[in-house]
């Protein structure tokens, strides 16, 4: 047997079993939560593994939704909304650190970057609501979880200018998220300036 073929049979036989696609966004909320414990708990790199796989989730959820046909609307809607909630989670128990330590503007840098996160996602969700396509800018939820991973799996390892990896992380979160909700905003402009009175 090829293995194409081992592929192909693993496939179908995860089609054809119980799974479903709100099983696997479950997943990847429990093990967000855990990551947040984690953090919260000042384990760093415990953390940023259990982020990582609750993340991998996140993506798998959608894919298995779409290649097993199982998907549903509500199932749509409740993958988007807890990819929201476990950004939030994650990023509250990083807060909770740098306000332990004192560090003001890498607590407000975390508010800024769930505000603009959150914001880079609605601007999707109103410009597909008005028709409009909206997956432009830089720091798409990909993005951003890779940015975050990064930061607290080496947390305690890397230091630049006397600050860990995580808060030049959340610096480069705060300021990306922000500059795609304005890519968004200027496209759905654009996009909309297209469209005949």
């Amino acid at each position: 047997m090829t293995a194409a073929e081992v592929r192909e049979l693993a496939r179908n036989r995860l089609i054809e079993s119980r799974l479903t696609p709100n099983a696997i966004s479950i997943a990847g909320l429990i093990g967000n939560i855990v990551a947040a414990v984690l953090v919260w708990q000042r384990y760093f790199f415990l953390g940023g593994v259990a982020f990582v796989l609750g993340s991998v989730m996140d993506t798998l959820d959608g894919r298995y939704s779409r290649m097993s046909g199982k998907g549903t609307p509500f199932g749509a809607f409740l993958d988007s909304t807890l990819d929201r909630v476990e950004e939030g989670i994650v990023l509250t128990a990083v807060a909770t650190w740098f306000a332990a330590s004192g560090n003001e503007l890498a607590s407000a840098a975390v508010v800024a970057a769930v505000l603009f996160s959150l914001m880079v996602s609605y601007t999707r969700a109103r410009a597909e609501a008005l028709g409009v396509e909206c997956k432009t800018g830089l720091a798409t939820r990909a993005v951003r979880v890779v940015i975050l991973s990064i930061g607290l799996l080496f947390a305690k390892i890397v230091t630049i200018d006397d600050r860990s990896l995580l808060e030049w992380a959340i610096y480069a979160l705060a300021l990306l998220t922000f500059f795609t909700m304005l890519q968004r905003i200027a496209h759905v402009r654009r996009e909309l300036g297209k469209q005949p009175a």
